[in-house]
């Protein structure tokens, strides 16, 4: 027999909606077998599509299963982020007032709420998007933990230089990024060249690589960054939580970054994202704007 499951599409990291980078949320996943799970995230065909279902630890909201379209992730930013403010929207009771706690295969990760001032701010934003969807509160994860950290091996910085077309000289800096999808990052000299890439994955098709550079000093963002994810049927990320997590604790952990900035990301593909950082009491809080754009069920 067909179930009616809510099902809600959340745009993640922008206060104008659509803007941001959508996610995909069955909020009513309990029942869902792990192939009905995969099926759905790649019929949605989005870079990820989660289940909201029961906890497993009694401290937890509620546990959340995130998929690409080809594979389960133990953790994710925008999904997390998404997935929150879909839980919430559709009646969810945290234990706490200020903070959700969700379990994934990353372990417990805090969220905490704080109230958004106002609405859209884009002069360009038309009456769709003032119209359909209601930004609500902004949302930050505590990152987790990486999984793998340090430099870069040489010989793959220089498979990237040429993926990227620069010469090697102009990757500044290099780290695993890793808190569970693989990323890893490097460090151009500017905002302007990293949004000028077009870059060729043909000879490392399965990286997963984010590229980041300063904007001027005296701009509204401290960085411009990018994701490309050649391999899992995404090439481009529009805004990317976990990348900025784990960038952040690099960049942060060796004094290259405030310990409070924002990155914009998205811009090269037409978005706008932006991703607040803020490093409290050894701890990277990752937060953005969220809105519920679309609220329906799913049959299955």
């Amino acid at each position: 027999m067909s179930q009616h499951r809510r099902f809600a599409q959340v745009d993640v990291f922008s206060a104008v909606p659509f803007q941001g980078n959508p996610v995909a949320v069955i909020v009513d996943a309990d029942g869902l077998d792990e192939s009905q799970m995969a099926r759905i995230a790649n019929w949605t065909n989005l870079s990820e599509t989660t289940f909201v279902l029961p906890p497993d630890d009694p401290t937890a909201d509620y546990r959340l299963r995130i998929f690409t379209p080809h594979r389960e992730l133990p953790f994710a930013g925008h999904p997390t982020l998404g997935s929150a403010a879909a839980w919430l929207d559709a009646g969810g009771a945290p234990k706490h007032e200020d903070r959700i706690v969700q379990e994934c295969g990353a372990g417990l990760v805090d969220i905490r709420r704080t109230p958004r001032r106002g609405g859209p701010t884009d002069p360009s934003a038309d009456s769709l998007t003032t119209a359909t969807a209601e930004p609500s509160e902004t949302l930050a994860f505590a990152a987790p933990d990486r999984l793998r950290s340090g430099p870069l091996d040489d010989a793959y910085v220089d498979q990237i230089a040429v993926a990227l077309g620069v010469d090697r000289s102009e990757i500044l800096g290099h780290q695993w990024a890793d808190n569970g999808p693989g990323w890893a990052a490097v460090r151009l000299a500017g905002a302007e060249q990293v949004l000028a890439l077009t870059p060729d994955f043909s000879a490392i098709p399965d990286a997963k690589l984010g590229v980041l550079g300063a904007h001027p000093e005296g701009s509204e963002h401290e960085y411009e960054i990018r994701a490309f994810v050649p391999g899992v049927g995404v090439a481009e990320d529009p805004v990317t939580g976990s990348l900025n997590a784990s960038v952040a604790q690099w960049l942060i952990g060796e004094n290259l970054a405030p310990n409070s900035y924002t990155a914009a990301q998205g811009t090269a593909l037409g978005r706008s994202g932006v991703v607040s950082i803020t490093a409290e009491d050894d701890e990277i809080w990752v937060g953005g704007a969220t809105s519920v754009c679309i609220r329906g069920a799913v049959h299955t």
